[in-house]
């Protein structure tokens, strides 16, 4: 099977093709007539609680089932379950739910955006369920899933984040820093001990100060963490977007969406982590204070919203996919349009709207 049109490679840009034989890239060839479309890899996001009137945050996995369903409709073919902080009884049972679906390959891994996150920095975390974090606590979710658990998102200056930081990385899990109130040297710590992603930067963060950096300008500044960057104009500015993928550069700036499971519905009320969420023009708040609860959007309206920032076509489509596939350790599978990995990839019209979606060689 060959898909043509202007492809978006790992080393550039270029008008051909990719074969496809089964569900693997076998050839990414030049000359074929590209016409206006554009095709580029699966879309990874590696930070979503739900979408389409569905949630990842309650462990149902018929509900996860419908969420995933909803981003791949939208080119994000690879994707891990966000939880949010949680009773570790919701943790347990969500675990065990969705750990069959990442041995299906319907999601990439589990994430817990939480608990073990700072009071003063939860946003819309619920407040009753953070606490400090336990090495017992993650040995056993992490023996239970089985492989499943993909990233935890720590704040470095709770008691017992160094250690366990260093427990996850031991583990083969991904630590990532956020929803943090901590300095700029507590901040480093936690990237010394092992994380290596920062969760939603800006959001959920100490403000940075010229004489009080914080997070921000550490994990910015740190060459091996990878920095979550949500593109809807609503958590960044658009030349806040700009600016932060300059300083990080294409190879260290993964967009995300954040999405909740108003993602792709009506204005209305809607709940998150057990708390009520109202959505009015897109924007999602928590009904008890205004913070902004998660987005609505999706991976291709991300890519449109990072191209309108400034980005360019060829950075924007690798902050979508390689380098939130290496962040994760799945590069090796997906990220890219290059032989030998699977055949995800996203059919886009000239307006970079979603025309077809392939995922392991089988168009949706």
């Amino acid at each position: 099977m060959r898909v043509q049109g202007r492809v978006v490679t790992p080393t550039g840009i270029v008008d051909g093709y990719v074969e496809v034989a089964g569900d693997t890239i076998v050839t990414v060839g030049t000359g074929a007539p590209a016409g206006d479309r554009w095709v580029v890899p699966g879309f990874v996001d590696i930070h979503t609680h739900g979408g389409g009137g569905h949630t990842f945050t309650t462990g149902d996995a018929a509900a996860a089932r419908e969420a995933a369903a909803f981003h791949l409709r939208h080119g994000t073919t690879t994707l891990l379950a966000s939880l949010v902080s949680a009773p570790h009884e919701l943790m347990r049972d969500a675990t065990a739910a969705f750990a069959p679906l990442v041995s299906e390959g319907v999601l990439a891994g589990i994430h817990y955006e939480g608990p073990y996150l700072s009071q003063a920095r939860c946003g819309a975390q619920n407040p009753e369920y953070l606490r400090d974090p336990s090495v017992e606590e993650l040995s056993s979710l992490i023996e239970l899933g089985g492989g499943a658990l993909r990233m935890v998102t720590v704040a470095p200056e709770r008691p017992g984040a160094l250690e366990a930081i260093k427990l996850l990385v031991s583990r083969g899990v991904v630590a990532a820093i956020g929803h943090t109130d901590a300095t700029y040297d507590q901040t480093l710590a936690g990237i010394e001990a092992g994380a290596t992603v920062a969760t939603h930067v800006f959001n959920g963060m100490r403000p940075p100060h010229h004489r009080e950096p914080g997070p921000v300008f550490a994990v910015l500044g740190a060459g091996s963490v990878v920095c979550e960057l949500i593109p809807d104009g609503i958590h960044l500015h658009d030349g806040t977007l700009a600016f932060a993928a300059r300083v990080t550069g294409p190879d260290r700036a993964a967009l995300v969406t954040d999405a909740m499971a108003a993602a792709g519905m009506p204005d209305g009320e809607y709940e998150l982590g057990g708390q009520a969420v109202v959505v009015a023009d897109r924007v999602a708040r928590l009904a008890r204070d205004g913070s902004i609860a998660g987005s609505t959007l999706t991976m291709d309206a991300g890519l449109r919203r990072a191209v309108q920032a400034g980005l360019s076509m060829q950075d924007a489509v690798r902050m979508l996919t390689t380098t939130p596939a290496r962040a994760i350790g799945v590069a090796g599978e997906v990220g890219s349009l290059a032989p030998g990995l699977r055949a995800n990839l996203v059919v886009l019209d000239p307006t970079l709207r979603v025309e077809r979606v392939m995922r392991a060689g089988s168009w949706l």
